[in-house]
């Protein structure tokens, strides 16, 4: 027998409205949105730190995962299948054999890539699940202006073909460091990804329009968005209607009201 119920699913998360294009995907969530408010306030140092990225990117893992991830039909007998052969699950579920791999950028990106490489692989079959790693950092000018990014290591696999890329660094502020690592996978690996997904906890309007610039098939995933320095009156606007004044970053490229640098915090070293 088939369980009607569950054949399909119209799963989508809550997003606030916004003017950038159906690729982002700021969501609205207000749970997430008070953690993420303890995690940037000034007195919340480690071990908080670390438990609220942990918390935090578990959350949006989970829902990008749902909402992102090819499905298919499970058929799953249950325990009670011994005593009545009706005990099977059927219904919509993430499909287990969907390749990927998570990008881990040194240093904010390291803690949420394994916390999402962790769920990929309960979830998916191991075997279609790999992390990367990337060390690299803001390049900027005499005037501490970021003009890009520049690698200092990588530990990649070389084939991409077909694979849902994920790349869950904290802070989307320019968006230099994500431009360079999206070029790469695009243009030096073996074969075509599926699909490429950066997932960030914060946002601003500088990074959006940079990277989908850049990237213009890029899905992006936020918990918030920040443009804090935008005049008055565009602040009182749904974000993306006068997106050329819109403005998240001070003169040294770091966000606002942002939540300072965050791979510093979570690994005690201020350099």
């Amino acid at each position: 027998m088939v369980e009607t119920a569950y054949a399909e699913t119209r799963f989508r998360p809550q997003e606030i409205a916004h003017r950038y294009g159906p690729s982002v995907h700021l969501l609205d969530d207000p749970l997430a949105w008070t953690q993420l408010a303890r995690l940037c306030a000034r007195a919340t140092v480690q071990p908080e730190v670390g438990r609220l990225v942990r918390v935090l990117y578990e959350r949006l893992a989970e829902v990008v995962v749902a909402t992102e991830f090819p499905r298919t039909k499970l058929a799953v007998p249950t325990r009670m299948v011994i005593k009545s052969p009706e005990a099977v699950y059927r219904g919509v579920g993430i499909d287990p054999s969907t390749q990927c791999v998570t990008i881990g950028i040194a240093r904010a990106g390291t803690m949420p890539s394994q916390i999402v490489y962790d769920l990929l692989n309960e979830v998916l079959d191991p075997a279609g699940v790999r992390q990367d790693h990337l060390f690299m950092s803001r390049a900027t000018d005499a005037e501490g202006k970021v003009i890009g990014a520049t690698w200092h290591d990588a530990k990649i696999g070389r084939d991409v073909e077909d694979r849902i890329l994920l790349f869950p660094d904290p802070m989307g502020a320019t968006g230099s460091s994500l431009n360079s690592a999206l070029s790469h996978y695009k243009t030096r690996l073996e074969g075509r990804p599926k699909k490429c997904i950066t997932m960030h906890l914060i946002v601003t309007p500088e990074y959006v329009r940079n990277v989908l610039a850049e990237h213009p098939d890029t899905v992006i995933y936020a918990l918030r968005l920040d443009r804090g320095l935008s005049p008055s009156r565009v602040m009182q606007t749904i974000p993306g209607t006068h997106w050329d004044e819109e403005r998240g970053l001070d003169e040294n490229q770091y966000i606002v009201p942002g939540a300072g640098g965050v791979g510093e915090i979570l690994n005690n070293a201020w350099v």
